[in-house]
């Protein structure tokens, strides 16, 4: 399988701090890649450096086949941040309106609002579920409601990798589950690549194609299965504390986070 990402020897520190320590890993077109790790772990970091918000240090980055100093084609990404725990719900704009946005750096600030450009806004929202919300003020929503809305910003241009930090930061425990199927939807119907930094690896493991676990090195990066066959001890062993919930066990009848 072909990778849409390649990252070789990479390392990347604050001052004295070393944050990212030889980083190798490829990221297979097409996967459902969860990245997991503790807090402090360099996670949001290897993100900046993947989305061009920082310059590698040592190693190398390559994107769609590029070095990341030489990509210029930023539309084929989209990335979703921890928006809806700090989004302005006084904010004057429609749900249509938002998702819109997504397509000014594509089609140009002034470019004339075709019907063409209206049915992929639509689209983008029928694919996270919130088309019948198309003409509700944004900030009426909830949480998980607007976190839908931005990823549906997201894939308007129709984006062949799809990030997302922390993505059910203010989504309610009760609606966790249900947003990581529509984001296992995207993956498997809309054949989109994705990469997600997440804690909640008990709760997504069965949607995941990837797990990768980082802590300064990375310590684990393979298929979902591999990952769920690793015990407690040795997932306490890379992350230095006892982390054995992270694992999904299937015999115990569903996910445990």
């Amino acid at each position: 399988m072909q990778s849409i990402i390649d990252i070789q020897h990479l390392f990347y520190r604050y001052e004295k701090d070393t944050v990212l320590e030889d980083i190798n890993m490829s990221i297979p077109d097409g996967s459902f890649l969860a990245i997991v790790g503790p807090n402090g772990s360099g996670k949001s970091t290897l993100l900046k450096l993947i989305l061009g918000l920082l310059k590698p240090q040592k190693g190398e980055i390559t994107i769609f086949g590029q070095e990341i100093s030489k990509f210029k084609d930023w539309q084929k990404i989209g990335y979703v941040s921890q928006k809806a725990n700090s989004f302005n719900t006084g904010f004057p704009a429609t749900v249509f309106e938002v998702v819109a946005s997504g397509l000014t750096k594509k089609l140009g600030l002034f470019t004339f609002f075709k019907k063409e450009h209206s049915l992929k806004v639509f689209e983008a929202l029928e694919a996270v579920g919130m088309r019948e919300f198309s003409n509700r003020n944004i900030g009426e929503l909830s949480g998980g409601q607007q976190q839908r809305v931005f990823i549906a910003r997201a894939l308007v241009s129709e984006p062949k990798l799809l990030i997302l930090d922390e993505p059910t930061v203010g989504v309610d425990a009760e609606n966790v589950n249900s947003f990581y199927q529509m984001l296992g939807d995207l993956n498997k119907n809309r054949a989109i690549t994705l990469l997600l930094v997440t804690h909640d690896i008990g709760t997504i493991s069965d949607k995941v194609t990837h797990v990768a676990c980082l802590n300064k090195h990375l310590h684990f990066h393979g298929e979902t299965k591999e990952f769920e066959e690793l015990r407690g001890e040795g997932m306490s062993e890379f992350y230095g504390h006892d982390v054995h919930l992270l694992a999904h066990h299937h015999e115990h009848g569903g996910a445990r986070k």
